[in-house]
């Protein structure tokens, strides 16, 4: 595409193109005058790099604050306890699910009008985004609350770590706002080109949450003894002094998505605004369930497999979730910059970014595959200590699946420009087929003639059906073909 050429962001939707405008005077700017976050100026490499460097640290973060929580509740508390912190973590995961979907909605409305420097039609669709998800995280704390025993009997629980759950859920449920709050601020701050402010938050976050696990579990001196529902508490508690951080910080420094005064009704949700968040956000919520789905069937084929296998398979996912880490961070940095493009009408740009993006996130994460197989003894040793007899199962592992995270890396980048433009639809259809007529269809043609290797051999399989479905939609797909531009937000004040 050129320079003039129309602006393609959803599908089966019209709107109308605005030029790119001046920020208003309550827009931070930097040295050259533009807005702080204008991730449209500058070299690619460059402006990805900077951008997308603290969201890695943020997902490090975030990965080794769970492990670390983990610990804490598997020592004080006992297995039982970790085994009910698990099947609560999978019922969380399950119901916001659709939330996070709207986030990234919102992440990406936010970025388009940012990059067309409406500032405030960018704090419309970001107050919209926020109350929007707010409501949502009520209800379904609600009726979580209301009703976390029947989910865990659902889900058939085992006994022995259902009543832990049923505690540890009752207070997760309750405090979901701060979590789902924190969150969408998060990522609106991302859209709007600022990753520092919510690797701050999580900084502090995950501090307190690792010092407030202990205590309250435990419950030193004077302090109650909470057991399994402390932890739960520490969590909500970190959280919502995370959120208090990032509001401090947006306020402090009057960062653009600040909302002051008439403002503070763009929290009502309506319009135009919560219709895109709605209509884009529930496929890319339904992308996430489908993923866990996928995963919690390939797990129950690990299992399948005895003891050594699946002690083998835990141990090698812990890699591969630090393995996809730059994956998720260089998507989401591409999904914000091609958003800004959109807005500013610099549409050369947005091939040069997920050209950029495949290179670097490729780079990586090849280097740190080779860096997994290559020291992978000593790495799952960690895990299941060196005389383990899966420790060599493991290793078999890591040989034939690590490829498949790498070769993941193209459909991410390619998933994260086509977000942007709000398709949304394409996604969910392409990873549909990857994760089950591919993935698991290899899995039972397979079995019979090679036997668990059909379990390991399903995930590259699975990564090249998505990366090479996902890559001739992008190059031959007709998702571009619609002139659609945000309407024009009201005077920022």
């Amino acid at each position: 595409m050129n320079e003039a050429s129309p602006i393609p962001i959803g599908e089966n939707v019209a709107e109308v193109q605005l030029a790119p405008q001046s920020p208003p005077p309550s827009a931070p700017v930097d040295r050259s005058g533009n807005p702080k976050g204008d991730l449209t100026q500058g070299p690619i490499l460059k402006t990805l790099l900077a951008f997308s460097m603290p969201m890695l640290i943020s997902s490090v973060l975030q990965t080794l604050n769970g492990s670390i929580n983990a610990i804490w509740v598997g020592r004080l508390l006992g297995e039982t306890a970790l085994a009910a912190t698990a099947n609560a973590n999978l019922v969380m995961f399950m119901m916001i699910a659709l939330i996070i979907g709207f986030g990234t909605a919102t992440t990406v409305r936010v970025g388009q009008f940012f990059g067309a420097r409406d500032i405030a039609a960018a704090r419309q669709n970001f107050g919209t985004g926020v109350g929007f998800c707010v409501v949502v995280s009520i209800v379904i704390g609600l009726l979580g609350w209301f009703f976390t025993r029947n989910i865990l009997t659902g889900l058939n629980t085992p006994a022995a770590s259902g009543e832990l759950a049923y505690e540890y859920l009752q207070v997760v449920f309750i405090t979901l706002p701060f979590g789902v709050v924190l969150m969408m601020v998060s990522m609106g701050l991302r859209g709007a080109g600022d990753s520092k402010t919510p690797l701050y938050a999580m900084i502090l976050t995950a501090a307190i949450d690792i010092v407030a696990n202990p205590v309250l579990i435990i419950g030193p001196g004077p302090l109650p003894t909470l057991g399994i529902a402390g932890s739960a508490m520490a969590t909500a508690l970190a959280n919502l002094a995370g959120l208090c951080f990032m509001l401090w910080r947006i306020y402090g420094r009057d960062l653009p998505l600040r909302l002051r005064g008439s403002e503070l009704a763009y929290l009502i949700p309506r319009g135009a605004a919560l219709r895109y968040i709605v209509v884009k956000g529930i496929p890319m919520g339904a992308s996430m369930l489908l993923s866990s789905s996928a995963g919690l069937v390939m797990i129950g084929f690990v299992n399948r497999e005895g003891l050594d296998f699946s002690a083998a398979y835990g141990a090698s996912l812990q890699l591969w979730n630090y393995l996809q880490m730059p994956a998720l961070a260089v998507s989401s940095a591409v999904s914000a910059m091609v958003a800004q493009a959109i807005g500013a009408g610099k549409h050369a740009r947005v091939g040069k970014v997920t050209r950029v993006g495949l290179i670097a996130t490729l780079t990586m994460s090849t280097v740190m595959a080779a860096m997994i197989v290559l020291a992978d003894r000593p790495l799952l040793a960690l895990f299941l200590g060196s005389a383990s007899p899966a420790l060599p199962v493991a290793q078999h592992m890591q040989l034939l699946c690590t490829a498949a995270y790498v070769i993941m890396c193209v459909t991410m980048i390619l998933f994260g420009t086509m977000r942007a433009y709000g398709v949304v639809l394409a996604p969910l259809v392409i990873l549909g087929i990857s994760l089950y007529p591919a993935r698991m269809g290899f899995y039972y043609l397979a079995y019979p003639m090679i036997g668990s290797d059909a379990v390991l051999w399903a995930y590259p399989v699975g990564s090249f059906a998505a990366a090479g479905l996902s890559a001739l939609y992008y190059l031959k797909g007709n998702w571009r073909r619609i002139d659609v531009l945000p309407e024009k937000g009201p005077p920022a004040s």
